[in-house]
This record gives structure tokens, C-alpha cells and sequence, in this order.
């Protein structure tokens, strides 16, 4: 009895471990959120530091997808 409980729990375990881990992109896609969206929601009235931090996010974001 123990030795099945225990072996479920590290089935449990390994299966919500990988199916988890996802890589930013795929976490941006999840909400649909894009660099411009988010700089539209911090900035959403100073029309430069939306353009300024949209910058830097897709550079950021494009760094990151080199690996």
C-alpha cells in the first residue's frame, strides 16, 4: 500500500513538473498580452515612455529567444 502511494505521488510529481515549465513566449501567447499591450497598460497616457518601453521589451524578448 505504501509502495503504491508512493510511486503515484512521484507520478503526480514528474507529470505536473514538465507540464509546467513553459518558455516566455509561449507564457506571453497564453495571455495574448504583446510588448505593445503591456506598454499600453503601464503607459497609457504618455505616448513616449509607451514607445520607449516597447523597445526595450521586444529587445529584451528577442534576446531571449536566442537563448
Amino acid at each position: 500500500m505504501l509502495k503504491k502511494l508512493l510511486l503515484t505521488a512521484l507520478a503526480v510529481g514528474l507529470v505536473s513538473t514538465f507540464s509546467l515549465q513553459t518558455t516566455p513566449a509561449e507564457a506571453v501567447g497564453m495571455r495574448g498580452m504583446t510588448c505593445k499591450d503591456a506598454a499600453k497598460a503601464k503607459y497609457p497616457g504618455d505616448r513616449a515612455s509607451r514607445r520607449a518601453w516597447m523597445k526595450l521589451c521586444v529587445a529584451n524578448w528577442q534576446l531571449h529567444q536566442r537563448g
